[in-house]
């Protein structure tokens, strides 16, 4: 985890399928002070296929030498140390680099007079803070790549619910859904409430794949999300989604039956976690008697709340379930008690009755 501020090598194999040069060292300039509680910073320490530290030590084939400068992973002491990639990469001095957002861009523009909502550094001729919005403006028309980590920084997550003072959005609204990187990607938006942390790495380590001239962009769906990723729902995915096909509702969080009544959006929303687990594979909101709340979603909190209410659809749905699951249910009952039973030829008796004959022979 250094923080190196010379130009990288251009690779001089090219990219079969686009007969582009890739590169041998890239920047992670990881920006974590927009609005955010840096929980995505935390979660990305859980991933472990791969994990951070296979990253920045290039254990991982084929891609390249990776300098992520991150303030929570970061060696640096801190201060103008710590700021000096990023403001080399201000002046056109670091180049090729990936910018990562983390945490909801505010609105500037609507302070009246002097004042910031967030800041990163001071600037070092006024000694005033440099707001959040300063930076992005200057690095991500110079990124080869940018990345926004977790909902804030997606579609704008809780700092940007209905009532908030600070005019907050996702990176998309601030740049522009159009936006294009010097690498020819738009912004890619890796949602979560924080990120899933394997979520974040695979996709990062496709972007870093296509960084090195390997792999194409990666695929993206129309808010701009890793389609392998978010094109299922987390009720696809779901333990408990048998359970819904048979109209078995849980009343409460103790039930391991399916929690649409309880408050679940899961049939709705586009989320793997259920499928993947949360560490090694481990955990995940409905696996471990959560609800879903939709916080991978555009709409995240507003279009989900009050969490614990059962969702709009949730009565209809369930309702129109009710007597296929009813039937479904009781038929699956009569078979199951009829294959609960062993044959009646396994017996410690002195005839044999399993329908064996010693004279059979095939014709």
């Amino acid at each position: 985890m250094t923080t190196n501020s010379s130009t990288a090598e251009v690779s001089k194999e090219p990219d079969r399928a686009e007969d582009r040069q890739g590169f041998d060292e890239i920047t992670i300039l990881w920006i974590s002070e927009g609005m955010s509680c840096d929980g995505d910073t935390v979660s990305l320490t859980a991933a472990d296929q791969p994990s951070i530290e296979d990253l920045v030590l290039g254990l991982i084939p084929g891609l390249p030498k990776v300098n992520l400068v991150n303030k929570v992973l970061s060696p640096s002491l801190g201060g103008e140390d710590f700021l000096a990639p990023y403001r080399a990469a201000v002046r056109g001095e670091l180049a090729p680099f990936i910018l990562v957002i983390e945490g909801s861009v505010p609105n500037q523009n609507i302070i009246e007079g002097d004042g910031y909502w967030t800041s990163f550094g001071n600037d070092p001729e006024t000694g005033e803070p440099q707001p959040l919005n300063w930076w992005i403006d200057q690095l991500a028309p110079k990124a080869w790549a940018v990345v926004a980590a977790g909902t804030c920084a997606t579609f704008g997550g809780i700092h940007a619910m209905s009532g908030n003072p600070t005019g907050c959005m996702g990176l998309a609204d601030y740049l522009g859904w159009d936006y294009t990187s010097q690498g020819g990607l738009p912004i890619v938006n890796v949602p979560g409430c924080p990120i899933q942390p394997e979520n974040f790495m695979e996709t990062l380590v496709w972007v870093l794949y296509h960084a090195a001239g390997s792999a194409p962009p990666p695929p993206l769906d129309h808010m701009l999300r890793p389609q392998w990723l978010f094109g299922k729902t987390v009720h696809e995915g779901c333990d408990r989604g048998s359970y819904y096909e048979q109209a078995s509702f849980a009343k409460d969080y103790n039930s391991p039956k399916c929690l649409v009544k309880a408050g679940c959006w899961g049939p709705v929303v586009n989320c793997n976690v259920p499928k993947r687990g949360w560490m090694a594979g481990i955990g995940g909101c409905p696996n471990v008697g959560g609800i879903c709340i939709g916080c991978t979603m555009p709409g995240f909190p507003d279009a989900f709340m009050p969490f614990m209410d059962e969702p709009p659809g949730g009565t209809l749905s369930s309702l129109a379930i009710k007597p296929y699951g009813a039937v479904i249910r009781r038929l699956r009952g009569v078979t199951n008690e009829l294959v609960n039973h062993e044959p009646r030829w396994r017996h410690n008796k002195r005839k044999l009755t399993s329908g064996y004959d010693p004279r059979w022979r095939p014709s």
